[in-house]
C-alpha cells in the first residue's frame, strides 16, 4: 500500500548524533560499508546505535555563486561519546522546532514522491523553508519493497524588523 501522510508542523529532535559527511567527489564510495564503519565505531566505544539511519541533505550557494551540496549520515546513540575521531563528528542534540514533515510508504524508487508533497505544499501555501532536509529511514521491507521513511524539511524562521 503506497501512502503519503503529510502535516505541516512537526518538531524534529534527534540526541547523541553520530555523523559521517559523504564525500561528494569519491566515486567509489559505498554507502552499506559506511554504515557498517559507523555501527562498528559504536561498538568500538561502547555506545549503541538507537533507531534508524537518518540523512540530512543540505545546499547553499558559494561566493562563486556555485550551488554546494552536503550529505550526512546520520545515527543517533545512547550516550554521547565526547572525543569522536575524523572522519566522524557528534552533536549532542540537533532541533528542528517547526518542520514540514511527510511520511513515506512504498517503494524505495519512489521516495522521491514524499519531497515532492513537501515541495507542492511549499509552491501552494507560500512557505519559506530551510535548504536542508532529514530523512529518516524507519523500515525497509526487501521482499516487499516497501520502505517507510519520515521526510522533514525545517521552515524558515520569518524575519522581524
Amino acid at each position: 500500500m503506497n501512502k503519503l501522510q503529510f502535516h505541516e508542523s512537526k518538531a524534529l529532535k534527534l540526541t547523541n548524533v553520530l555523523k559521517y559527511k559523504i564525500p561528494l567527489i569519491d566515486k567509489h564510495f559505498d554507502f552499506n560499508v559506511v554504515i557498517e564503519q559507523m555501527q562498528s565505531y559504536l561498538r568500538t566505544k561502547g555506545v549503541m546505535q538507537v533507531g534508524p539511519l537518518i540523512q540530512y541533505m543540505g545546499t547553499e550557494f558559494n561566493e562563486n555563486n556555485e550551488l554546494e551540496v552536503e550529505i550526512y549520515i546520520m545515527l543517533q546513540c545512547n550516550q554521547l561519546i565526547h572525543k569522536v575521531e575524523l572522519p566522524y563528528s557528534m552533536d549532542a542534540v540537533i532541533r528542528e522546532p517547526d518542520a514540514l514533515y511527510c511520511r513515506y510508504i512504498g517503494p524505495e524508487s519512489k521516495l522521491k514522491f514524499a519531497y515532492d508533497k513537501i515541495n507542492l505544499e511549499v509552491f501552494e501555501n507560500d512557505i519559506a523553508t530551510e535548504n536542508y532536509s532529514y530523512t529518516i529511514f524507519v523500515s525497509h521491507n526487501v521482499e516487499d519493497d516497501v520502505m517507510i521513511a519520515d521526510v522533514f524539511v525545517p521552515k524558515r524562521e520569518a524575519l522581524h524588523d
